[in-house]
């Protein structure tokens, strides 16, 4: 007799490697997608067909609130679904990209994902600079923590109250702190990132493991993969606009309904870039990233 599906939550994923955390029960079941089904993140609720005493067979996803992801033309990289906020770590060395940051920030915005930026590294005399450049960043309702990773006691002090009770997506270029950051936030992330690579046959730790972590004082951490690139070719024209909240009252401004924002007459937004109230550089990004997905749809 074939046993009943069960409910669970992804809390790792590796590959096409998936543990799930068995609802009501303290089972994990190492898992994998029935048949060539993909598209599975941590953070995803999912039925599982059991297999055995720990293992099963991953058939359904369930309904999400949202999905937080980077693409390009070769692949899609799904960093975690169902996250309440982005924290998004950075440092003043190595220096940190501000494209890379300003597109996390646009796809964090068009899932209508708070963000929240992490500026780490606060003993290094770089910091004043450093911060200084997420000015305009702040000045869109972001938030920046400046902080010393190495510090734990300032750590929870500074994000603890952010982070109780929510699910939130750690993000970070990589040699920006973020290991260090969790390693003082979960004190045993280390011992229970080993315990699930070997679950999952994986090994030692690597850049392409996602991980949820139970936080002491209440919520859940994701430790996303560093990054170096973040494509956004899943957005189509008004996702992207979307993705830049602040040019909504420009928008309406506009001459035509249907206006890009590019170059058109009587374009509100590009009026406001003229008048400084909207960013040059943020409108630059918006024009580099239609034009990266424009070109991407002819080829």
């Amino acid at each position: 007799m074939a046993k009943p599906a069960l409910q669970g939550r992804v809390v790792a994923a590796h590959g096409r490697h998936y543990r799930v955390a068995i609802d009501h029960t303290d089972q994990l079941r190492q898992c994998y997608p029935r048949g060539k089904k993909t598209g599975i993140a941590v953070g995803d609720r999912v039925s599982v067909l059991p297999e055995g005493e720990q293992e099963g067979a991953i058939t359904e996803i369930l309904p999400r609130r949202n999905l937080f992801y980077r693409s390009d033309a070769q692949r899609s990289k799904l960093f975690a679904a169902n996250i309440d906020q982005l924290l998004l770590v950075l440092a003043s060395e190595p220096e940190f990209s501000e494209d890379l940051l300003g597109r996390a920030l646009v796809a964090a915005s068009s899932a209508d994902i708070p963000a929240h930026i992490v500026l780490n590294k606060s003993d290094l005399p770089t910091t004043a600079a450093a911060r200084a450049r997420l000015a305009a960043t702040e000045a869109l309702g972001v938030p920046v923590h400046t902080l010393c990773a190495l510090d734990a006691a300032q750590v929870h002090e500074r994000l603890e109250p952010l982070l109780r009770g929510r699910c939130t997506l750690l993000l970070g270029q990589s040699g920006m702190g973020k290991s260090t950051l969790l390693n003082a936030l979960v004190p045993d992330a280390q011992a229970a990132t080993q315990a699930h690579s070997i679950a999952l046959g994986t090994g030692r730790h690597t850049t392409t493991h996602t991980r949820l972590y139970a936080l002491p004082g209440g919520g859940d951490l994701i430790d996303s993969p560093g990054f170096q690139a973040f494509g956004l070719q899943h957005l189509g024209p008004q996702d992207i606009e979307h993705g830049f909240p602040e040019f909504a009252p420009a928008v309406a401004q506009c001459r035509f309904y249907n206006c890009t924002h590019q170059h058109e007459p009587g374009c509100g937004v590009l009026a406001a870039v003229t008048r400084g109230e909207i960013s040059a550089q943020r409108h630059a990004l918006y024009l580099r990233i239609l034009a990266e997905n424009e070109a991407a749809r002819r080829y």
